[in-house]
């Protein structure tokens, strides 16, 4: 029997282990730096002596939903209507992923749209994640002046050992938030590129610039929007010493029948990618990227001297 996509009806979801309801102390938009790791949190490789990470990146449209009704009454309207089932719809499938690190681009953080219900912090409270969120326009962008606009943003969520995050800013294009996520051994960037090829070429030099200066391997994924194929990105992984994690080059956009790579999950040396998948889920545009990975041992020692 072929297996039903995820979103397309209603599903039954695998039970996973829930974690307490709880959101990080730092207030709004920002993490709390622990000391400890959340228990059972963690995946024990086959050999038992190395921790796996499962990474989840997502753009989940504002919850807007997908298909006809999404263009009606005009094109686009669907955009100023967020619904609730489908929040709880991806909330759910997170939940059964069990990630570690989630990775949402377009969330909604708070506007009309969605009865000021913040999408980053409710799906954080059900999953007992932290969350980290920002506007994903430039500081001077009259997007910060406009409804609904305003609140349009890019967000992580985490359970494990959090030393620290910053946000980063593009000098080209409209969308320009750069999320930089550090964790213990790794450092997490995730980004929504420009639809306009020229701004994405000055994009990626500029996040070309800002990765290489970590001292800990790194993670960039996001929407990189690569309408024009993957060969975009080719120089920029080359220069920064990156691969991607999809190494079959499986589509992620439309949801429905895929057939562009839009997405992506992008890793340095020292990262072993142990499993990668791209779920048939269609609560949004997009499909989902799941990640599991670990940071080779040697790398590890290296990120913590």
């Amino acid at each position: 029997m072929a297996q039903e996509p995820f979103g397309a009806k209603p599903a039954r979801f695998v039970a996973a282990w829930r974690r307490p309801r709880r959101r990080g102390p730092g207030g709004p938009g920002q993490y709390a730096i622990q000391s400890a790791l959340w228990p059972g949190r963690f995946r024990l490789t086959a050999t038992q002596d190395r921790l796996t990470l499962r990474l989840v990146v997502y753009n989940i449209r504002y919850a807007t939903g997908t298909g006809p009704a999404f263009h009606l009454p005009v094109p686009g309207a669907g955009y100023l209507r967020s619904n609730r089932k489908i929040l709880a719809g991806i909330t759910d499938f997170l939940r059964a992923e069990n990630p570690d690190v989630v990775g949402l681009v377009e969330v909604d953080t708070g506007s009309i749209r969605t009865g000021m219900v913040n999408q980053a912090e409710s799906i954080a409270a059900e999953l007992g994640h932290y969350s980290t969120f920002q506007c994903k326009y430039g500081a001077s962008s009259i997007n910060h002046l406009m409804p609904i606009v305003r609140k349009q943003g890019n967000a992580f969520l985490s359970a494990p050992h959090v030393h620290g995050e910053r946000f980063h800013y593009f000098d080209a294009g409209i969308k320009r938030l750069i999320i930089e996520l550090e964790l213990e051994n790794v450092c997490v960037f995730l980004v929504h590129l420009s639809l306009k090829f020229r701004h994405r070429q000055y994009q990626l030099r500029s996040l070309h610039d800002l990765i290489v200066k970590s001292k800990k391997p790194v993670i960039v994924a996001g929407d990189f929007n690569t309408f024009w194929g993957t060969h975009e990105i080719y120089l920029f992984m080359r220069a920064a010493g990156l691969r991607s994690a999809n190494s079959a080059g499986l589509p992620s956009f439309p949801a429905r029948v895929p057939r562009i790579e839009l997405d992506f999950i992008l890793v340095s040396e020292g990262i072993e990618v142990t499993d990668f998948r791209v779920p048939d889920v269609r609560f949004s545009d997009h499909r989902p990227l799941v990640c599991d990975f670990h940071v080779r041992a040697e790398e590890q020692r290296s990120a913590a001297a």
